[in-house]
């Protein structure tokens, strides 16, 4: 199974509540989300993973983002009222929690809710909380989040090997892309199985680095995941031409879409993402840079469930 890991950002999690509506997103695929705002597009999300029977895995404790801020500030606590009723109500939400300082308590409390540590995803994302999958856990967790290192063989159970991929292909610059336009991304979906894992996971064409807002770049890059005749999961990089400063984006994007269109004539990929993008370069409408980051997830996301499907028949 895939667990892709999200930050709970609009567009991303716009992209697994497009999927889930449309009936796209394979049951293999569970997504992993870090709320780092309490907004609307959130409890919508996660309404809809409800209502389709969909899992999704909701963390408890985010590190990163205004999450605890925006609890504050809201006068009514609707919203998280809200989100809590469905944790604790719905089988296809799952509570997750990142094992980190404070933890401990976190766990107290979603106890006094109901919820049982054998129902719960847990992240073991820092070495100094291993401890926590026996004293905390008491090895009963639903689901163990751990990286690919040795130091966390001792947590067994449903492993789900997670690795951030993009890392080492992030560039400071899109421009950069231009460099190397095709690269190797994984093949953790290959070996998972063979490596006693029970699923594995990523950050998508996102990345680990979480960044609270973004800036006007001067190249426009969409990044798409494909399979090679390995069964290699490899990425190519469509990047803008018109690159020496910030001004008309959209063009630089129709630039970009303009590659990823007609190199897929030749590839076929056939998911809802890729279609969206080649919409958008037949009306010549820019839909802004958020939602070319949710095309591109939306297509990694389905055309991964796509292959974990062709592989269980």
């Amino acid at each position: 199974m895939y667990f892709p890991y999200l930050r709970g950002r609009q567009n991303e999690l716009l992209a697994v509540r497009e999927l889930v509506e449309r009936g796209k997103l394979s049951p293999l695929v569970v997504p992993i989300i870090e709320p780092v705002k309490l907004s609307s597009t959130l409890t919508s999300t996660i309404d809809a993973c409800d209502k389709k029977g969909h899992s999704v895995c909701l963390i408890a404790n985010p590190q990163v983002g205004s999450f605890y801020d925006d609890i504050k500030k809201e006068a009514s606590g609707e919203k998280l009222q809200t989100l809590q009723k469905k944790c604790l109500n719905s089988t296809s939400i799952i509570t997750a929690l990142i094992t980190t300082k404070g933890v401990d308590e976190h766990l107290k409390m979603l106890k006094t809710l109901g919820l049982q540590v054998d129902e719960m995803l847990s992240l073991y994302l820092d070495r100094d909380y291993i401890d926590c999958y026996d004293t905390l856990f008491e090895k009963k967790g639903k689901y163990n989040v751990v990286p690919y290192d040795p130091a966390y063989r001792r947590i067994r159970g449903t492993r789900i090997l997670i690795a951030d991929r993009f890392a080492p292909i992030k560039k400071e610059r899109n421009n950069d892309y231009l460099k190397k336009e095709d690269e190797f991304f994984s093949d953790d979906h290959c070996f998972f199985l063979d490596d006693n894992y029970y699923g594995f996971s990523d950050y998508s064409i996102v990345g680990q680095d979480y960044q609270e807002s973004g800036f006007a770049p001067y190249a426009v890059a969409i990044h798409i995941v494909y399979l090679d005749e390995q069964n290699n999961l490899r990425i190519h990089h469509f990047v803008s031409d018109s690159n020496d400063d910030i001004n008309d984006p959209a063009n630089k994007f129709y630039e970009a879409v303009e590659k990823l269109v007609k190199w897929n004539k030749e590839k076929k990929l056939n998911t809802l993402g890729i279609e969206n993008f080649e919409r958008l370069y037949e009306t010549g409408a820019y839909p802004g840079l958020g939602v070319v980051k949710k095309l591109s997830i939306m297509h990694h996301l389905e055309y991964m469930g796509k292959f974990l499907e062709e592989q269980k028949k």
